[in-house]
């Protein structure tokens, strides 16, 4: 019995994954529009394209497991526009609901018919602390603009993950 359970255990020492890939949770972004004609469609579409669209990238730079969170999850646990960008604790708790490493918190900041911002926070879940802030300027509001944009946040969300967890996840395309 003895023998058979030494087998198992170095079977699973070596089986086990050293390097797992690193498990982030997009939120939705949330629109912040303070244009005279604020909320319209188009804007709510582009805002609503910007989490699939960051999936996609890491999806491209490297070994990232993507982890789900619900709209209805995202929503509960907000308190209003803003509330998960400015307590990372909150936004931890609710990656680590899901199974998360790291959770992606971002808010579509418009003043302007001419440019945007992104405000975006990276969570560590297991520290419940602020892992980095990346925001990032869209000059104009072409799709093109936008996937511009998210690439090169995913970039640096990507290498701001590797730093600080030490993986060799991502890619240089």
């Amino acid at each position: 019995m003895k023998i058979i359970g030494l087998i198992l255990l170095v079977y699973l020492a070596f089986s086990y994954p050293v390097n797992a890939a690193p498990r982030i949770a997009v939120l939705n972004f949330e629109l912040v529009d303070d244009t005279l004609l604020p909320n319209a469609p188009e804007e709510l579409t582009r805002t609503a394209s910007m989490k699939p669209l960051l999936e996609q990238a890491f999806s491209k730079l490297g070994d990232y497991e993507i982890v789900q969170i619900s709209a209805n999850d995202q929503d509960a646990a907000t308190a209003g526009v803003g509330y998960l960008l400015n307590f990372n604790d909150v936004a931890a708790k609710l990656g680590k609901q899901s199974g998360a490493d790291w959770v992606v918190v971002g808010q579509h900041s418009k003043h302007s018919f001419l440019y945007s911002y992104l405000m975006v926070h990276l969570v560590n879940v297991k520290t419940q602390k602020l892992a980095g802030d990346f925001p990032t300027e869209l000059k104009g509001t072409h799709q093109k603009v936008t996937q511009r944009g998210i690439n090169w946040l995913a970039k640096k969300l990507a290498a701001r993950i590797e730093q600080l967890s030490g993986s060799a996840s991502t890619t240089t395309p």
